[in-house]
């Protein structure tokens, strides 16, 4: 299974192909479209390793974004105490989340590929198509 360390947000992360991923949001990006990832620091597999100084020239990632939003919200209070002195703050951080597409190494050879989402059908219809079969 061949993976790949890709920077974004100022975070690093190991991505897989097919893997779904909480990252800080991107700009400018509507759901459904497609991401591609530049700054990849490593790529390989379980045999081989290709490591950049600082990013591999001309790898790239490949996503789709699934949706934007925002986390829970974090709570901040600072008190003195005897003071009458209180502040209470709150703050939700924003989010993208993708579904890893394609990794490609550095000559433009797809190294994975995730499988195509496929759309789950009604529950009503698999069992009514499970009881025509028995």
């Amino acid at each position: 299974m061949s993976y790949a360390i890709i920077q974004t947000g100022g975070k690093q992360y190991k991505v897989k192909a097919g893997e779904i991923l909480k990252i800080e949001r991107l700009e400018d990006s509507k759901p459904e479209t497609k991401i591609e990832f530049k700054e990849i620091l490593a790529y390989g597999d379980d045999k081989t390793i290709e490591v950049g100084s600082p990013v591999v020239e001309g790898a790239k990632v490949e996503a789709d974004l699934v949706e934007n939003g925002k986390n829970r919200t974090v709570l901040i209070f600072k008190k003195r105490r005897r003071q009458n002195s209180r502040r209470k703050n709150g703050h939700r951080q924003q989010y993208s989340l993708i579904r890893i597409s394609k990794i490609f190494s550095k000559d433009g050879k797809v190294l994975s590929e995730a499988e195509k989402m496929v759309k789950p059908t009604k529950k009503i219809e698999k069992v009514k198509a499970e009881v025509a079969s028995k």
